[in-house]
């Protein structure tokens, strides 16, 4: 026969063993919220791409050079008709400056293909025009030989012929300038489109 053995354990002696290894209460355990960083991280990404726009913005604003007023045509040629006779005592230079100011002025104030063409091109384009008197394309005929035989035949004119030359292309810019436009003075000048 068989019998059943019973085991008892004395919890009573096991627990005060233990009793000396109990530990105090751990903290809870903070769980990490993975959304709190990626806005932390989208945050910062987006600030430094401002802070990156402004500081193009104004490397952009700082290198932009002031815009000139836009000096028209017949003053600049006056300036540089001025500025040559600085040189009116050296025949061939005065006279390629001087022809080169009246050339480029006649192309910016009617269009002319004048520098990129001879003389004899140039006056037959010009014969073919009515933005200029008759006595005007004379003039200009007669001033452009005469600054061609300076540049290209070696001619040395005296002083009175270059001051005659450097005259002759102030009267022209004189005489071709535009004419300011002048409102009437009936005329409001704020007009309201009604």
């Amino acid at each position: 026969m068989k019998t059943n053995a019973l085991t008892i354990t004395n919890f009573g002696t096991s627990q005060a063993t233990n009793a000396n290894d109990i530990r105090g209460l751990k903290p809870p355990i903070e769980i990490p919220n993975v959304w709190l960083w990626v806005w932390v991280i989208l945050g910062a990404l987006a600030l430094a791409a401002a802070l990156y726009a402004a500081w193009r913005y104004w490397r952009k604003k700082v290198n932009v050079p002031p815009i000139l007023p836009m000096i028209p045509p017949h003053e600049r040629a006056r300036q540089k008709l001025q500025a040559a006779l600085a040189m009116i005592n050296q025949p061939r230079p005065f006279c390629i400056l001087v022809s080169d100011t009246i050339r480029l002025y006649l192309e910016e104030r009617f269009n002319f293909h004048a520098p990129d063409r001879t003389t004899e091109e140039f006056l037959h384009e010009l014969k073919a025009t009515d933005r200029l008197l008759p006595d005007q394309k004379a003039s200009l005929g007669e001033f452009l030989s005469v600054c061609d035989m300076v540049k290209f035949a070696r001619y040395e004119p005296e002083l009175p012929e270059l001051q005659a030359l450097h005259n002759s292309a102030v009267r022209l810019i004189d005489e071709t300038e535009p004419q300011p436009v002048v409102a009437p003075e009936n005329a409001p000048l704020n007009p309201v489109n009604s």
